[in-house]
């Protein structure tokens, strides 16, 4: 079979996304299995064995664009199945227009006749992000088969290596990685000087700290390296994701958000602590054995909102350095 699988927007669920093709892959060997995808996500797929070839869909995030994903769709090759995960009208339009007999995907927004293989959601079978992808791999009416294989990227070593040399970072000490931002909004954000302080005592230990994220994280890292008197690697808006998760392959520890870089870290098998505030490791886990999930299950969360309905951020606010650091392998 040659499969078509539409991937989703953010990078998070993206790399949660990975044990759907490694089931496609079980199913039929010898299956290509192409990816498209925003740009922005692209990156993930290449690290994937299981995908042959990686598309990019050229549509900015929430344009419709009708007319353009018409012509667009009829350029592609021709297709035995598409896998649609978003769960978006306009996600299920190339696959349609492309003309490719079977497509599958979740009952989602207004998708009758786009979908001819269109499943309903039971959320409480498939309460995960990673198993309700999953399960799309599966015929319909199938109980998803458990356990799942954890999502996981690879690493190229000349390539790693030609990333270290480019920023001229160096592996004589340890490094632990720090993913300070969240595209979602302020209510997922653990608070600048609590990383700053953290980061002061892992340098103090001799530890490298190293900040990644995009150039909207830095005014977050900013303030971070500021207090710390600049004993860290502020990497924020310079790297490719590419390069990004080149990088953070050499992390001997992470500490993350919940945030798309949060599950590269597990995906790259890293030992990491994950802040959760206003959202939930019940749905989006870092999907990892070495990963350490620290909640402070207050009754107000998770709220799931972008910023504190209470205005005070508690969730976050009070989960001290000193309680992230237990939770790192950190002499």
């Amino acid at each position: 079979m040659r499969i078509l699988v539409v991937a989703p927007a953010w990078v998070g669920d993206a790399v949660m996304s990975h044990p759907l093709l490694v089931r496609l892959k079980e199913r039929d060997p010898a299956a290509r299995i192409d990816v498209l995808g925003p740009a922005w996500a692209v990156p993930v797929f290449r690290r994937m064995p299981q995908v042959s070839e990686t598309l990019m869909l050229p549509f900015g995030h929430g344009d419709l664009q009708l007319g353009e994903r018409r012509r667009f769709a009829k350029t592609l090759p021709k297709y035995d199945q598409a896998i649609v995960l978003p769960n978006s009208f306009k996600s299920a339009l190339v696959p349609w227009h492309a003309g490719i007999p079977l497509r599958t995907g979740y009952s989602g927004e207004m998708r009758i006749g786009l979908l001819n293989d269109r499943r309903p959601l039971d959320e409480h079978a498939v309460p995960l992000m990673v198993e309700r992808f999953a399960a799309l791999a599966q015929p319909k009416g199938e109980a998803l088969r458990q356990p799942l294989p954890e999502p996981r990227l690879i690493v190229d070593a000349v390539a790693r290596d030609a990333t270290l040399a480019k920023f001229g970072l160096s592996l004589d000490r340890p490094v632990v990685a720090f993913a300070p931002g969240a595209e979602y909004g302020p209510a997922k954000r653990w608070p600048a000087a609590h990383f700053a302080t953290l980061a002061t005592e892992l340098a103090d230990r001799g530890f490298q700290v190293w900040l990644f994220g995009s150039g909207k994280d830095q005014e977050i890292t900013a303030q971070i390296v500021a207090g710390t008197k600049a004993a860290c690697v502020d990497l924020a808006g310079r790297t490719s994701l590419d390069e990004a998760i080149d990088l953070m392959s050499c992390a001997s520890q992470v500490v993350s958000n919940d945030s798309g870089l949060m599950h590269i870290a597990a995906a790259l098998d890293r030992p990491m602590a994950a802040l959760f505030g206003s959202s939930s490791p019940g749905f989006t886990p870092p999907l990892s054995a070495k990963a350490r999930v620290i909640s402070l299950h207050l009754d107000c969360s998770p709220c799931f909102k972008r910023v504190c309905p209470l205005g005070h951020t508690n969730c976050l606010v009070q989960m001290e350095p000193t309680r992230v650091l237990a939770a790192l392998d950190v002499k």
